[in-house]
């Protein structure tokens, strides 16, 4: 019931002014991600009343924003104290309006789930091939699938194309006989996220989040910089902890070395049992392709009868992803179709010239970071981070010049391995060196040595 002694005494408060100075005070981003989401509702003698759609959004803005609010408030009315939130869900966020959403509509995130499913019946414990290196996460991963919360949360790490997705997999397929599992993506949880948010949604993404018996994400690295996201998924893991719900997750680095990821998180990721994966040896590789040729003979009913000499080929020269290896045999296996014959060891190399390092270790964003930081005599975390000193800034761009040219990696992923930059960044670092190489004698044999150095440098001198 509202005080009558206290209301409406200034009906000419403007909260479009308040508005655009907190757009000009806190940036775009944060004003049309969050601060545009407050509606103005009524002002009384010594404090306003606010809505916003959901509590969530009110907790975050309290948290974050809300003395500085308060603050550019003041600047208008100094007699306003305080800043009151009333929680309004029918709040069009877009339009400052009542929005009336009819009851039968089926929301967004039900939707998605519905029609999105990331487990695949064809990658199960049963063909998935086992090798030292692989052994103790494929024993761990056997055992979280028979004995729910026992190893809780369960992280699984290694490089690219090691197999700890398929290992997510066959967990996932194993449990979701008698248990209710989610599987998806570390990005894909993003975009729910956001468009949540957008849409209002909050409280059914956290349902359907919360409600699960096995959470699974796949790439959990890619959360770095969402600080949103991260306070999300925080609470969640939470609140499946406390419930005896098992977490399981996979990234491509021990959970110590995840950037931008809050520090409570990765405390939590270690609480549990880490595994990795490491790089398979020979015998493992070479099992894999004599693997996979059986399966190319039952699927396709293919006669790929491939020499013991040109196998061995094949897992010497391939020896940093179990993902390159497959691929490698299918481009053997597409000729052998083209031209109906197998083709000898001179053909292979031919084919697979691109993906031979014989005498050449795998280029990684990582070692040219490792590389460069070593030259310009600097630690990673030092040029990972935001400071924008002209002793750092110099060698994070030398090192996203060189990991343009030197790797395969898009705009977007390479700008991700550097603490989440946005591409423009990328592309104003490659502009930057490509200048001063022209210019600066001393800055291009520099280059010129790194490269060298990336390029012929042997694996115990990282």
């Amino acid at each position: 019931m509202k005080n009558n002694l206290d209301v409406n005494v200034d009906k000419n408060f403007n909260w479009e002014t308040i508005q655009k100075e907190l757009r000009h005070q806190f940036g775009n981003e944060i004003y049309e991600s969050w601060l545009k989401k407050i509606v103005f509702e009524e002002k009384f003698i010594n404090h306003i009343l606010v809505s916003v759609s959901t509590r969530f959004i009110r907790d975050w803005i309290v948290s974050r924003y809300l003395d500085q609010i308060l603050s550019i408030i003041k600047k208008f009315n100094k007699e306003i104290v305080r800043v009151e939130f009333k929680i309004d869900n029918k709040v069009d966020i877009n339009k400052n309006k009542i929005n009336l959403i009819s009851e039968n509509k089926i929301s967004f995130i039900n939707d998605s789930f519905l029609q999105y499913s990331r487990i695949d019946q064809n990658k199960s414990f049963e063909n998935f091939v086992i090798g030292e290196s692989n052994r103790l996460a494929f024993e761990a991963s056997k055992k979280v699938s028979e004995k729910i919360s026992h190893y809780n949360p369960f992280y699984l790490y290694s490089g690219v194309g090691m197999g700890k997705t398929h290992l997510l997999n066959a967990i996932g397929l194993k449990l979701k006989e008698d248990k209710k599992v989610t599987f998806i993506s570390a990005e894909r949880f993003m975009y729910l996220f956001v468009k949540s948010i957008k849409s209002n949604e909050m409280v059914k993404f956290k349902e359907n989040f919360r409600n699960t018996d096995v959470l699974i994400i796949d790439d959990i690295q890619f959360m770095n910089g969402k600080e949103a996201m991260q306070e999300e998924f925080f609470h969640t893991f939470n609140s499946l902890i406390e419930k005896g719900s098992q977490i399981i997750l996979s990234a491509d680095r021990p959970p110590n070395k995840l950037v931008k990821i809050q520090e409570r998180i990765k405390s939590r990721f270690s609480g549990g049992l880490v595994v990795d994966i490491q790089s398979p040896e020979h015998d493992l590789r070479l099992k894999i392709l004599k693997t996979k040729v059986d399966e190319l003979h039952i699927m396709y009913n293919e006669k790929l009868k491939l020499s013991e000499e040109t196998l061995k080929f094949i897992s010497n020269e391939i020896r940093n992803s179990i993902r390159e290896l497959v691929g490698a045999l299918n481009r053997v296996a597409s000729f052998s179709r083209i031209y109906d014959r197998v083709p000898n060891l001179n053909e292979i190399k031919i084919i697979l010239k691109d993906l031979l390092n014989v005498n050449e270790t795998k280029i990684t964003i990582d070692n040219i970071q490792t590389l460069v930081c070593k030259y310009f005599k600097i630690s990673k975390n030092e040029m990972l981070s935001s400071r924008r000193s002209r002793y750092l800034v110099r060698p994070r761009q030398v090192a996203i010049y060189l990991s343009k040219i030197l790797t395969t990696k898009s705009l977007p992923e390479i700008g991700r391995e550097f603490s989440n930059r946005d591409h423009t960044t990328v592309i104003h670092s490659v502009k930057t060196i490509e200048k001063l190489k022209t210019d600066n004698n001393e800055i291009s044999n520099g280059i010129s040595y790194l490269k060298n150095q990336i390029l012929y440098r042997k694996e115990n001198e990282i």
